[in-house]
């Protein structure tokens, strides 16, 4: 159901599917307050898998991994929390929050890169999986406070990289560090940065999904926050990060691509928000599936094509100036 059906609020690149919201508290086999903000990857047999955020009745989240075959309908639910805070990680004693996925080829396994919430503030740990049953905790890989991680695919002159938003008294931006083992990241740089005054991403800015690899370079889907008179809005744009130096920001979309609209997506525990933490991509190879979280509340999927959103930042995109100071 659309709120405002006879205005829109962003270009038509993403087409929100007729189901949404697609996976919702309602679903669940256990009781749960919310649904949202799913890491999602696809599977060697083709299953898509969305590792949701489950938020309970005490505030508190947790970590729990539904399975599709179509990606769309007849989700298969763990019917227990699939990763929960652990009580050797003090860290995460608030609970966790959303996962980002990307599959690590060279290591064989998935990097899930997630928010650990205690009363430090929010920080960023990874854990490792093969089959989503098992997790190898690696523990906070940046501290508090730091949100908004996922890590790229590929190594960088033998380096990992992964993007970051921490946040200062001065600024939240997008960062990026490296590593080289996969547990010790560091040499910071800023990626791209929160612009002022009145432009929709001028309060701060961070990852939404993990990067996509193009032959264009790395697309990025982040999201930006304004603050208004009735409080904030949460929408997103288009970033492409250069293919062999992902610290050289390439493009940045002016306008954004992707707001609140529906009413599933401007009404709920958090108004309107649309925050997308996982993409799949279609054997086609253009098709791309945006699994996003509507207003805190549920999971909502959009569809876009690859070519048509590399195209359109060519269009609407600019090099991007530095508009604070880390």
């Amino acid at each position: 159901m659309s709120l405002l059906p006879s205005r829109h609020r962003d270009p038509i690149l993403f087409h929100r599917h007729d189901r949404n919201p697609i996976l919702s508290s309602g679903q669940w086999p256990y009781p749960a307050n919310s649904v949202f903000n799913a890491g999602a990857t696809i599977l060697p047999d083709g299953t898509t898998l969305l590792l949701s955020r489950v938020e309970d009745f005490r505030g508190l989240s947790h970590l729990t991994a539904a399975r599709s075959r179509d990606g769309v309908s007849g989700w298969r639910i763990d019917t227990a929390p699939t990763m929960s805070p652990h009580p050797d990680h003090p860290e995460e004693s608030w609970g966790i929050e959303d996962p980002r996925i990307t599959y690590l080829p060279e290591e064989g396994c998935y990097a899930v890169l997630y928010t650990a919430y205690s009363p430090g503030g929010p920080g960023v740990a990874m854990a490792l999986t093969h089959d989503f049953e098992t997790f190898e905790r690696r523990g906070l890989i940046f501290p508090p406070e730091d949100k908004d991680a996922a890590i790229f695919p590929v190594r960088f002159d033998g380096r990992w990289a992964a993007l970051h938003r921490p946040v200062t008294s001065t600024s939240a931006n997008i960062h990026l560090s490296y590593s080289e083992n996969l547990r010790h990241f560091g040499g910071s740089c800023t990626v791209l940065g929160a612009r002022r005054g009145p432009w929709w991403d001028a309060r701060k800015v961070g990852l939404s999904a993990p990067p996509i690899q193009t032959e264009k370079g790395w697309l990025l889907i982040y999201h930006g926050v304004k603050t208004t008179g009735s409080g904030v809005l949460y929408r997103n744009g288009l970033a492409l990060l250069d293919l062999h130096d992902p610290s050289v920001c390439l493009l940045r979309s002016d306008p954004w691509v992707f707001g609140p609209r529906d009413l599933s997506e401007r009404v709920g525990d958090v108004d309107n928000v649309v925050f997308p933490c996982g993409t799949t991509l279609a054997p086609d190879g253009d098709t791309l599936r945006v699994y996003y979280g509507q207003a805190d509340t549920s999971i909502g999927l959009a569809t876009a094509s690859l070519y048509e959103l590399l195209g359109w930042l060519q269009q609407n995109g600019s090099v991007p100036v530095p508009e604070s100071a880390d």
